[in-house]
């Protein structure tokens, strides 16, 4: 990533959060993007805690990640943090996107959440 899209989406993402915050009741479902990987984290910012997250790289994952694009991958996922969040009692969340644009696998994660039973 060219070091002025970077900036560009960090600073989305500052202004993102300036106008959503996470509290125990409603966690905030964070996404993070790399070139390979996804990442997802359910996060009560007023405790400062990461309540549960999954990624690409969690072992649990990796036989369900095996041979599919990384938009399915991103699926599969999005599932995976929503049933995990669903089994420490959370229900509802608030979705940051962390400054991507709204598409492709940050659509996807989303919908693998909302398919696995999180409302955002």
């Amino acid at each position: 990533m060219a070091v002025k899209s970077r900036v560009a989406r960090q600073r989305r993402h500052r202004r993102i959060r300036m106008k959503i915050s996470g509290t125990n009741e409603v966690p905030r479902l964070n996404v993070f993007r790399s070139v390979e990987h996804i990442y997802a984290q359910v996060i009560d910012d007023v405790a400062g805690h990461t309540l549960v997250s999954a990624s690409t790289l969690d072992k649990k994952l990796v036989s369900d990640l095996d041979g599919k694009n990384k938009k399915e991958q991103a699926t599969v996922v999005g599932k995976a943090v929503a049933e995990r969040a669903l089994a420490a009692g959370i229900k509802q969340v608030v979705f940051d996107r962390g400054g991507y644009l709204y598409h492709g696998r940050i659509k996807a994660l989303a919908d693998g959440a909302r398919e696995g039973g999180l409302e955002f």
